[in-house]
């Protein structure tokens, strides 16, 4: 991680760099990277693309502004943070390597995450993740379940789900935020720990219902009668009159086709045998080049037409 610092202003002051001590890298741990693996509202990991914030104080006497952009650029997480204190601007630009944002979760999709809590009513609890502190700087963040709690929404008092994130910054102590889910992830409520003042809706949403998953429709199987259906009977009539054209065609250039079916068909009304199928085998076994050659017409009524004609030669 590398940090690049610039201040403006009539009060700015030189900035060294901030570097981190020598230190392994923070890391998420197994069981936020499972859950983050199994959302199926949410795929993808919840990777971060590009997201801008902006916080501001109006104080008369010192209004502060704090602003934070966040882009992916190749294989890094580019992080601009810019404060505005009255007159005077810091800014910092800060590169991440995309290796190290495994679990990560920044401010829009901790909404996403939230939102997912609340539907499933489920916390993990053991989980550890990434997120940034206040001071721009790449911390742990977890999540504990605090209940079911009834407040007033507006005119009607609704039962809301209660999730805290803690955020473990390096510097200075945890911050913690509670947040106050709706059945169906509508934010209602939130409270800074340690602060005096929260955000609450004033009116109640209109709640989204479950999705119900219907079950597949059934259709049943209806007779098909081609020959009332002008289209499939157009192209019958197509189709056979092109394989009556291509066998005209083909019985046209070989002759010898239909001389050898017309000798076959008027052998067999002189010879009239019982078995057909075996009269027609040992008629045309001569013409297979892998049999030897048998005298023709030696028998019209053998029982199988794979024994050999020949007496002498032992059967298979």
């Amino acid at each position: 991680m590398s940090s690049k610092h610039q201040s403006t202003g009539p009060r700015a002051k030189d900035h060294q760099p901030s570097a981190r001590e020598s230190s392994p890298p923070l890391e998420a741990n197994a069981e936020a990277i499972h859950f983050l693996n199994n959302l199926r509202y949410l795929s993808w990991d919840l990777h971060i693309i590009e997201q801008h914030t902006q916080e501001f104080i109006k104080l008369h006497i010192l209004p502060m502004e704090r602003k934070m952009s966040l882009v992916r650029q190749d294989d890094q997480l580019v992080m601009t943070r810019s404060v505005k204190e009255g007159e005077e601007v810091k800014t910092e630009v800060t590169f991440f390597p995309w290796s190290s944002t495994v679990g990560f979760v920044s401010e829009a999709a901790n909404l996403l995450l939230l939102r997912v809590m609340a539907w499933r009513q489920l916390v993990p609890s053991n989980a550890r993740f990434l997120a940034l502190d206040t001071e721009g700087k790449l911390c742990y963040s977890t999540y504990q379940a605090l209940g079911v709690q009834t407040i007033q929404a507006g005119h009607q008092e609704v039962d809301v789900f209660i999730v805290e994130q803690t955020v473990h910054s390096d510097k200075g102590i945890p911050g913690s935020c509670q947040f106050y889910l709706l059945s169906d992830g509508h934010l209602a409520k939130r409270i800074q720990v340690g602060s005096p003042g929260c955000c609450m809706i004033t009116k109640m949403p209109v709640l989204r219902d479950k999705d119900e998953i219907e079950p597949a429709p059934v259709f049943e199987k209806k007779p098909l009668v081609w020959e009332e259906d002008m289209e499939l009977y157009s192209r019958f009539l197509g189709r056979k009159e092109e394989l009556r054209v291509s066998h005209n065609s083909y019985l046209r250039q070989h002759p010898e086709a239909q001389a050898l079916i017309s000798d076959f068909l008027l052998f067999l009304l002189l010879r009239r045998p019982a078995d057909v199928v075996t009269f027609a085998a040992e008629y045309f076994g001569p013409f297979a080049k892998r049999n030897p050659p048998t005298p023709a017409l030696r028998s019209s009524s053998r029982p199988s037409p794979f024994r050999s004609l020949d007496p002498e030669r032992p059967t298979d």
